[in-house]
């Protein structure tokens, strides 16, 4: 009889998750309120604005500079270090190691989609991802290069970056400047978007989201996450103090405050977008909330005001999860690097 346990065990399994199977296909289908899905809007198909224009060539030029290590001070860290577009787009760190092993003071964000903010970094200062991407190249924590005259001087070190150059901003008398180091990255970035399937319900597919998801959107709307995380990048276009009903556990950062010296802006952050939000932890500026149940929760009780639920917030999670999107693959792939040649800066590790 001993030896027929396992097996009747493994049996009863079996019509326990068949029988599970059955009740889940037999559910009535949930249905989400048309009126709550107006706050949002699918991903659009390009996040460059109506007024400019990328050509193909500063997109692939970008592509090699936001690879390269060589525009870094120890030249083994580029911007892909922190914000590796294979794990989309981010370390998963609490924050990111930088010259010299110094540790950054905010957790680095995606860059899939950051290209349709109303603002870049936490705390907004810079407008657009081309002014972005000029920042850590030349931050002493980060890639810590002292000016940008050392960067174009291993750019112009180099015929082959010369030549991509004169190739991505044709016309100009002397194309490699530091402002078109960020313009060629900036556009880039700008293609680096991840629909998913949440986009083809918006446009009118109801079976791309599961019954589950589709209760889990009508969770998030109950509990009120659609406040701050609607739009086609669920957040990334306002500001929102951070412990807006209650004070939040970590106060050292004051986020936009540092920027504006405005006591108003204490504690106000840049919302992140939740686009592929299950891949791109740890969560929150500070980068110490691991799960993303947890995040979860402390939105519910800091940012809402109440406690959600176990159920409320396994139920957000599953839909949070169907907002993760495909990832480029072809244009990520990583391009040849222009050779060094002798007259290029060496590698330092001094202060």
């Amino acid at each position: 009889m001993k030896k027929t346990e396992p097996l009747l065990a493994t049996l009863a399994g079996a019509m326990l998750i068949l029988g599970a199977t059955v009740i889940a296909n037999a559910a009535e289908p949930v249905s989400i309120d048309p009126s709550h899905l107006k706050a949002f809007k699918p991903l659009p198909e390009s996040s460059i604005p109506g007024d400019r224009k990328i050509e193909d060539a500063q997109v692939s030029l970008g592509r090699i500079l936001f690879y390269d290590t060589r525009f870094s001070k120890s030249q083994t860290i580029s911007c892909n270090s922190c914000h590796n577009l294979s794990t989309y787009g981010v370390d998963n760190q609490p924050t990111s190691t930088g010259f010299q092993g110094q540790k950054g003071g905010r957790n680095s964000p995606t860059v899939y989609n950051a290209a349709g903010h109303f603002l870049q970094f936490w705390d907004g200062r810079a407008k657009d991802v081309e002014e972005q991407a000029k920042g850590p190249v030349l931050n002493p924590v980060e890639m810590a290069m002292a000016s940008d005259k050392e960067v174009l001087a291993i750019i112009n070190s180099m015929p082959e970056y010369v030549t991509a150059f004169q190739r991505a901003f044709p016309g100009e008398p002397n194309p490699v400047t530091y402002d078109n180091f960020g313009i060629a990255i900036g556009a880039f970035e700008r293609k680096l978007l991840t629909p998913s399937r949440w986009d083809k319900f918006l446009a009118g597919d109801q079976k791309a989201l599961t019954n589950a998801e589709k209760a889990g959107f009508n969770a998030y709307y109950a509990a009120g996450c659609a406040s701050c995380h609607a739009g086609a990048y669920l957040g990334g276009n306002l500001f929102q103090k951070v412990g807006a009903k209650k004070t939040w556990p970590n106060t050292s950062d004051s986020g936009r405050r540092e920027v504006t010296k405005n006591a108003a802006d204490d504690m106000m952050f840049k919302v992140p977008s939740l686009r592929n939000i299950a891949k791109t932890g740890p969560y929150f500026h500070d980068g110490k909330t691991v799960k993303l149940s947890e995040a979860i929760e402390k939105m519910g009780e800091y940012q809402l005001g109440q406690s959600l639920t176990p159920q409320q917030v396994a139920s957000i999670e599953v839909f949070l999860n169907s907002l993760t999107g495909q990832v480029p693959v072809a244009l990520i792939k990583k391009p040849k690097m222009p050779k060094s040649t002798a007259s290029t800066p060496k590698p330092s590790n001094a202060n």
